[in-house]
């Protein structure tokens, strides 16, 4: 038998308010600039990534060591194939001063496992002076939370001293210690969101180049990230141009590449054009794989840009930037979960660093975006949960059909786990491959519409058919 084993597993049918944060931009503002924000059409490519040529774009991009093959016809994984630490601030959100945590909300907040949240999220910090109050309610939020904290500065008619000055009353004064620090929210919008129709690239990287070098001159110890422009694609033709037709990245990275120490990007992949259509189903299920061509197309820009390796921050994400709501396929949805939990896999697996969801609260009136609502959860909050389990040390795994993202991590104590993600409606039964020594199956858990997140009631382990997934769900199994 080698030391492959084959584990096939059994079905599984049963298988204080406080600030937080709005929109990317405000609503209003986001419609206006809609077909300045988005390609006309999603690239085809991006609804075609298998699994298995992710695999050959991060072998390209990242891993200097050969990847396995994904055999045919079976969910992979390889234990022994290491890809290094999982980033503990992948599971971030935005928040901001609009947006309430409830006595509640807290305690599910609090349960969730964010490990950062971004602070102001959207445009509010480029239209508001961020105040010494603001900060102190927001890091006491984030403390209960026990999440990071990320602070955003205003850039459109801000200053640097001003934001030096915040540094140094958190930092040095308050002693509270945030490491990260963004400069502006999307100023590749600035010129059509923002009555600034000469605003471009050139002068924006100037400006945040004074503010970072005010604000580390305070504080040498932060990281400060930048350009957090908005709806960056998978190659040169889907990415923000400025009214002279330079690309924003590129340029940002000619100029900062030396100074920024986190890149960061916005995407929100529908509408996909000017309105407020929503997703389908059809359309969000194919959505998730954009990222790996995203992530890819970025890293290998800022190799050749800048000669090194410089982290990835998603610091704006979710599946629209209008204020949809009600939809089967809208961020309110129980279908969104299910996008979320493979994009968040995909993310982890392209090594990206910081990842803030849009966003941890929104009422109703102003979209659906939020992990809450006024006082309960949305169905994307428990993919939190799910992946508060995942353990640290990513391993290799992988399917080599598109339907089905199959995730895998290592903690200290040896315990594998495993999550697999069915995009589709039909459910799907497979082998669970697993390299190496034989393990246990000792924990299950299982989220689908009728019950969330839940552990279902299962047999012990007896090796039949194959492992199926019931259609859109995501299961969490864990081998010792």
């Amino acid at each position: 038998m080698a030391n492959i084993r084959r584990l096939i597993i059994t079905r599984f049918l049963v298988l204080t308010p406080l600030f937080l944060l709005l929109a990317a931009c405000s609503v209003t503002q986001k419609e206006q600039a809609a077909s300045d924000r988005l390609p006309a059409d999603p690239d085809p490519l991006l609804t075609t990534v298998p699994t298995r040529a992710a695999t050959e774009l991060l072998q390209s991009t990242l891993t200097p060591k050969p990847l396995p093959e994904i055999p045919e016809g079976v969910f992979y994984v390889d234990p022994d194939f290491g890809l290094g630490k999982i980033s503990p601030f992948v599971y971030g959100v935005n928040h901001g001063p609009w947006a309430v945590i409830t006595n509640q909300t807290l305690p599910l907040a609090q349960e969730a496992g964010i490990s950062m949240i971004r602070f102001p999220g959207g445009e509010w910090g480029d239209n508001y002076d961020l105040q010494p109050h603001h900060i102190d309610q927001f890091v006491s939020l984030a403390e209960q939370m026990g999440s990071a904290v990320s602070i955003n500065v205003r850039l459109l008619n801000g200053t640097p001293e001003k934001a030096a000055e915040l540094v140094r009353y958190a930092n040095l004064e308050m002693g509270y210690g945030i490491m990260y620090w963004g400069i502006g929210n999307e100023p590749s919008l600035y010129a059509t969101g923002r009555g600034d129709p000469d605003y471009g690239v050139a002068q924006f990287n100037q400006e945040w180049r004074l503010f970072a070098l005010a604000m580390k001159e305070v504080d040498d110890t932060i990281l400060v990230s930048g350009p957090a422009i908005h709806q960056f694609g998978s190659d040169f033709d889907s990415t923000p141009k400025d009214p002279f037709g330079v690309d924003w990245m590129q340029e940002f990275l000619l100029a900062n590449g030396d100074l920024v120490d986190l890149v960061t990007i916005h995407r929100y992949p529908f509408p996909s054009t000017s309105g407020d259509r929503t997703a389908t189903i059809e359309e969000l299920s194919g959505a998730s794989q954009e990222w790996d061509a995203i992530i890819p197309y970025l890293r290998s820009m800022i190799r050749e840009v800048t000669g090194r390796d410089i982290p990835i921050g998603v610091t704006e994400v979710n599946s629209h930037w209008s204020n949809a709501v009600g939809g089967e396929a809208t961020p309110d949805s129980f279908y969104n979960a299910i996008w979320w939990a493979d994009v968040l896999g995909r993310m982890i697996f392209n090594r990206v660093e910081v990842v803030n969801y849009f966003s941890l609260q929104s009422q109703v009136s102003i979209g659906g975006f939020g992990l809450f609502a006024r006082t309960e959860p949305r169905p994307t909050y428990y993919v939190y949960q799910l992946y508060r389990q995942f353990g640290d040390d990513l391993v290799f795994a992988g399917s080599d059909d598109p339907r089905v993202g199959v995730y895998a991590a290592m903690n200290d104590d040896d315990l594998l786990s495993v999550i697999l993600v069915n995009l589709s409606p039909e459910e799907i039964t497979m082998p669970l491959l697993i390299e190496g020594d034989a393990r246990s199956l000792v924990e299950v858990w299982q989220l689908d519409e009728a019950n969330y997140l839940y552990q279902p009631d299962i047999d012990p382990f007896i090796p039949q058919e194959g492992l199926t997934l019931p259609g859109q769900a995501v299961l969490l199994l864990k081998f010792e």
